[in-house]
């Protein structure tokens, strides 16, 4: 596809990941507790114009984010971020939305534009506040207040607004909770954990393992680049330097403790919980409870505010402005699977079904990469996940090329960023890899709300 937008039979273009700027993550109700998601995604879209001077006259094709945590205000997020950096205003931008894998999806976008040759460089991103999530009316008083304003005088709007009773001003609270099932995600998880046999000690090593590696990323400066303080956060905040195997056992679970059959009690407020009891490491189980629940605090993420960015582009665009891409995306694949009581095939496992039809329309096992970067919604989603991978014919993951930089355990997990995070933090690895040649591999895998999942491979340059 021409700049014009004609489509042409030509070979796409290489879409090369330059790099990528984000804004620490913090815990919700933390540093970060009133600042908006326009906020956030114009502070991280700013560190990457500044650090790659983009200034000039359409200096970037087009920018594609997205929050899952909206406000009304925010139906035009990526656009009016776009106007308030120094971008040029009259760069276009969109929102886009897929729950956990937003950014990864708008980094699929932007790099099919670039492919056909529609646009010559992008950005990626995505941003989200647990802090100020939106709180609607009542249903029932949003109902009267419509019919108050389709009165045809002043004593029928009386009549309507007359119905209005105490109740009706409880808000509607956002719910952690699938609408399918009524079950949060951390209860999801908690039923794959023992479907799987994941057990509590396997969970809360590969936790304390992603804060020891996101702690060596900053203090080896790896990440002085891709993190810029924001807000009197130079770090993410949930990391946890000194975390150990042996502290996080001394956590109760909070996923997993409910019995069998009880849908209503605490889904909505499970990952909030989850996000307190990581601090004061307290947490209730009730009366019959599930003996084997395995999934605490510290074995899953927090609730998390924070944006991300990622800036792509073709090869041509990026050697006419001096940069060097560190990385090439290749492949992408989404899928979803029917996570229903009467299927169960798991909230969280798109991933173990996507990435395996990825890798064989490429051609590839496991054994071809040189890195595996897994979302870490919980501990026990990473693990399924390999272990169904297995169970589908791949080779094992080589866990000393998992997550070697942290995830979202030790960073936190603003939803529509991670994403993003993930991409620039791939790409530069694979750049900085000792001993890796170019074509080196590195795989992607995220798990998102709805029983979806997107993954990607990026490629060295």
């Amino acid at each position: 596809m021409s700049p014009t937008g004609l489509i042409r039979s030509h070979v796409p273009r290489r879409v090369a990941v330059i790099g990528g700027s984000r804004i620490p993550f913090a815990r919700a109700d933390g540093p970060y507790a009133t600042t908006s998601n326009q906020d956030m995604l114009t502070a991280a879209l700013d560190g990457l114009v500044q650090r790659f001077e983009l200034h000039d006259d359409r200096a970037v094709g087009e920018v594609v984010a997205g929050a899952v945590l909206k406000h009304s205000r925010d139906f035009n997020l990526a656009r009016e971020s776009v106007l308030g950096t120094a971008l040029d205003p009259r760069t276009p931008a969109y929102d886009i939305q897929q729950a956990c894998g937003t950014s990864l999806q708008a980094v699929i976008a932007v790099a099919n534009k670039i492919a056909l040759g529609q646009i010559r460089s992008g950005v990626a991103g995505g941003a989200d506040t647990a802090s100020d999530a939106p709180l609607g009316i009542n249903d029932r008083l949003r109902r009267i207040l419509l019919a108050a304003r389709r009165a045809g005088n002043k004593k029928e709007r009386a009549r309507e607004l007359a119905r209005v009773r105490l109740r009706d001003l409880i808000p509607d609270i956002p719910r952690n909770a699938e609408p399918r099932t009524g079950l949060s995600m951390g209860e999801h998880a908690a039923r794959t954990a023992k479907e799987w046999g994941i057990t509590r000690r396997e969970q809360d090593e590969l936790a304390a393992l992603s804060h020891r590696n996101l702690a060596t990323a900053y203090d080896s400066g790896f990440l002085h680049d891709l993190v810029m303080p924001y807000n009197g956060l130079a770090r993410d905040q949930n990391l946890r330097p000194g975390t150990t195997a042996q502290k996080l056992a001394e956590l109760k679970p909070v996923f997993g403790t409910r019995t069998e059959g009880d849908k209503g009690a605490g889904g909505e407020h499970a990952a909030g919980f989850a996000a307190e009891a990581a601090v004061d490491g307290e947490s209730a189980t009730p009366a019959g409870a599930l003996s084997e629940a395995t999934m605490t605090a510290g074995n899953s993420t927090p609730l998390t505010d924070g944006a991300a960015t990622v800036l792509l582009a073709d090869e041509e665009w990026a050697e006419e402005r001096g940069l060097r891409p560190l990385a090439y995306l290749t492949a992408y694949e989404t899928g979803a699977v029917d996570f229903t009581d009467d299927v169960g095939e798991g909230l969280l496992m798109a991933p173990a079904f996507a990435v395996p039809r990825m890798l064989r329309r490429a051609g590839l096992d496991l054994t071809d990469f040189e890195l595996v970067e897994i979302h870490e919604a919980f501990a026990s989603q990473v693990l399924a996940t390999m272990a169904a991978w297995e169970k589908q014919g791949l080779a094992p993951v080589d866990r000393a090329r998992l997550n070697v930089a942290g995830s979202s355990l030790a960073t936190g997990h603003p939803f529509a960023a991670t994403g993003a995070r993930i991409v620039a933090t791939l790409a530069k690895l694979l750049a900085e890899r000792d001993g890796a040649e170019p074509g080196a591999r590195g795989l992607i895998s995220i798990c998102a709300a709805g029983g979806q999942g997107v993954t990607a491979i990026l490629e060295r340059a």
